[in-house]
Formats: structure tokens, sequence, C-alpha cells
């Protein structure tokens, strides 16, 4: 029983159903009270003791269904079908029959195991001898499609497969119908087994090819994400999000304290001859994160934005204070659009506002310093994401100095690669002079590590 959980918490995992040690041994003792008689009780119990969400419990409840789902043995052949409602009959039975007059039961006496439970087409006798020989071959251990024939080569050998396909060959040469009747039954079973391993796939795969396909996103160009991989790559920025969350909202006990202050230290306890009763610290002052985030949204970097966007709203256990702004030809604040709206929708907004235009970073950064310039501070970090192309139009790098001077950090995020900086009518070596940090931001890994660099420099 506990084999057979530990395997199903697996799955589960699998499935996105995230599950720790403790809520694992909470369904193992109700598990053990309520027995896996009831199967309707079984999976109430699982949802009840692991799922925390609607969408987990819907994504625990698929999985239980296909874990605890056998695969039914290969269906009967017509022929055979037939031969039992005559020998049920008792109209044309087998003592009747020419072939088995022959002395086809003494050619069945020295069949193999494998040959005498296929012949016998006993449905829950088959599938308790594919559970055990799926058990045996460690099909729990599949993570590729690729392993799918290697799996069912394991399981039929632990069934015995070698021997059966010697008694083929001797009833092929003594008995051909009792032959045939074996070759039916053994395509049965093999498609018994390749559905078992199918299921297996499915579910101890699952979390395998799902790493393989964010892995690959991971380093995709956000630029030429396909409209299919959209949603995929909205739901791996949310994944970045949690981790950094998760990485940042929960400083180490010791970073909170600080170090040891020797010489107060000293002083404090001078009173009981220099023994430590009373501890000192040299405590760090740590600013609150304060970010503002201009996104250049205009058609060659659109999509680069709308995951950094998603990325930097989805912070707010580490960033309390995040202001967005979205330019083209002319800038505005995006962040209460952002906030109040779902993703595919905000940026819907945005970009029938200010989206696909031709960038005019001059003029944009001239709509920054009127309005919003006083929202700087030291405690700021600036973010400005975009190619720096600006069409030949004033790039205004008098602003963007006197951005940096008045913030705490002035990064710029350049979806283009390094060697196109410069070239036509791209301002990057003159914006990076005033830059504290200038990073190549392609891909979600990109995004992810400068995202992180920012939020550490806090800590």
């Amino acid at each position: 029983m506990r084999e057979n959980l530990h395997r199903f918490f697996r799955a589960a995992r699998g499935a996105g159903v995230r599950l720790s040690p403790a809520e694992s041994i909470d369904a193992m003792r109700a598990v053990s009270r309520i027995g896996f008689t009831d199967r309707a009780i079984l999976r109430d119990t699982f949802l009840l003791t692991l799922a925390k969400t609607q969408d987990e419990k819907k994504a625990l409840g698929d999985c239980f269904d296909l874990f605890f789902d056998q695969p039914e043995p290969g269906q009967q052949t017509p022929e055979d079908g037939k031969a039992d409602e005559q020998d049920s009959s008792g109209s044309n039975s087998a003592s009747d029959s020419p072939a088995d007059s022959s002395g086809g039961d003494q050619q069945a006496e020295g069949l193999g195991p494998l040959a005498e439970m296929l012949l016998a087409r006993d449905r829950n006798e088959i599938a308790a001898a594919v559970a055990n020989a799926a058990n045996a071959a460690a099909l729990s251990d599949i993570r590729y499609f690729t392993q799918r024939g290697i799996f069912s080569g394991r399981i039929l050998d632990q069934m015995g497969i070698q021997r059966l396909r010697d008694d083929l060959d001797n009833l092929t040469a003594t008995n051909p119908a009792l032959a045939e009747r074996l070759t039916n039954a053994l395509d049965g079973l093999r498609g018994t087994v390749r559905d078992t391993v199918s299921q297996a796939l499915m579910l101890y795969g699952r979390e395998e090819a799902e790493n393989l396909r964010n892995e690959i996103l991971r380093n995709a160009p956000l630029s030429r994400i396909e409209p299919r991989q959209v949603e995929q790559m909205r739901h791996l920025i949310r994944q970045i999000a949690r981790r950094l969350r998760e990485r940042y909202s929960k400083p180490r006990k010791r970073q909170r304290r600080g170090h040891l202050d020797v010489r107060r230290t000293i002083r404090r306890n001078a009173a009981w001859g220099g023994v430590p009763f009373l501890t000192a610290w040299k405590r760090r002052h740590r600013d609150k994160p304060k970010i503002v985030a201009l996104c250049d949204v205009s058609g060659s970097v659109a999509r680069v934005s709308d995951f950094f966007l998603l990325l930097i709203h989805s912070l707010h256990e580490v960033v309390d204070d995040v202001r967005s702004f979205a330019f083209s030809g002319h800038l505005i604040e995006v962040s209460d659009i952002l906030e109040s709206k779902s993703p595919e929708e905000a940026m819907a907004e945005i970009m029938s506002k200010v989206g696909f235009g031709s960038s005019d970073y001059g003029s944009s950064l001239a709509d920054f310093e009127d309005e919003w310039m006083s929202a700087l501070t030291p405690r700021t970090t600036v973010i400005v994401l975009g190619d720096a192309r600006s069409n030949n139009l004033d790039p205004r790098a008098d602003i963007l100095r006197r951005i940096s001077e008045r913030s705490k950090r002035l990064v710029w995020l350049n979806p283009e690669g390094r060697m196109a900086w410069g070239w036509g009518d791209s301002e990057m070596p003159r914006y990076s002079t005033f830059c504290t940090v200038v990073r190549q931001c392609a891909t979600a890994q990109q995004l992810e590590r400068a995202v992180s660099d920012i939020v550490a420099s806090y800590q």
C-alpha cells in the first residue's frame, strides 16, 4: 500500500499538485483508516487532504482517475467469442470438433504459464499479471515517450514472452488452429501492455515533459514566441515570479539580525567581567524596494514587454512599490491597468493606447520628466526595457542622465543582441553611458536573472 501511495504522490506532483512531506503523511494516515475498498471515499479523502485550490482539486481528481483506472486486457476476437458461445450452449462442444479430436488437448499440455493464461482468457488474471510485470520492470521510472518501446519489452519479458514464442513455434507445426488462437490472444496482450505503458507515461512523465518544455521556453527568444505558446510562457513567467518571491520575501534570520558587534558587546557586559550576557549586533539598513519600469511597446519589442510587465507586477510580496509606464511615440502610466485587469485584457488596452507605433525615446523621456520625475528617489531602481531605436529622432540622452542622477540604479534591458547595438538608428551606446547596468534580455531566463539581480540589490 505504501509503495502505491508513493507512486500516486509522485504522479500528483507531476500533475501540478504541490505536496509537502507533512501533507503526504497526513494523507497516508487517512488512507490507513478508510482503506482502498471504496474508491469514491478514497478519492474524496485525497481531495480533502492534498488539494488546496480548485485547480489542484481538478488536477488531483484527473490524476486519481488515471492512476486507479487499470487498462483492460485486449478484446476477444469474433472467432473466440463464437467458440465461447458454442461451448456454453453445448451444441458444438470441444470434444466434437475435428481439431480437438486429433489430440489438441494433448498438444496444449506442454505450454508455458503465459500461453495457458492467454488461452484461458481470464481477464482478471491477465490484468494482475500485467500489473505485477509492470512493477517488476520499474514502469514508474518512465519519463519520456521514447521509452515506451523499452518498457513494453521489459513487461513482456517479465511475463515470459520468450517461452510463449517457443510455444507458438511448436503449435504452428502441430496444431495450427490453436496457434492462431494463441497469436490473437498475444496481440490483445500487446495492446494491453501498450495501454499500461501509455498510462504510466501520462502519470509519471508529465513532470519531466513539462520541465523539458519549460527549459525550451526559458531559452527561446520572447519576440519569436508562437501564439499557441503565449499562455505557456505566461504560466512560466508566473512560476518565475513565485520562485523569486520565495527566494527574497523571507530573508534569512542571520540577515535580519545582522553581525555581532564585538566592541559594543564587550562594553555592555563590563559589569559581568566581560561575560557576554548581552549581545549587540551590527544592523545594516535595507531600503524597501521601489521600482519604476519604462517599457517600449512598439511593434519590435511588444511581446517582450508583455512578459516583463507580467513578471514585475507578480512580485508584490517582494516589491511593494512598483510603477509601470509604457511608451512608443509617447509615454503613459499603466500601473492601474495591470493591477485591475487580466494580462490579456491589460495588454490589449495598453496596446490600443500606445502600442505598435513608431518608437520615439526622446519624446517619451520628455513625457516622463514633465509629469513623473518627482516619483524618483534615492531608493528607486529605474528599469528601461527597449531596443533604444528612436527612428533617428532626438534621443534626449540628457533626460536619461537626470533620471540616473535622481535614482539609486538605472538598469537597461535590451532584447536585441549586443552585435546590433549602435548600428542603424540604435542609440544604445549613448544611453549606456548613464546606465548602472546594461544587459541583453531576450529570453525568459535572461529576464529572470536580470530581475533577480535587481531585487537582490535591496537585500
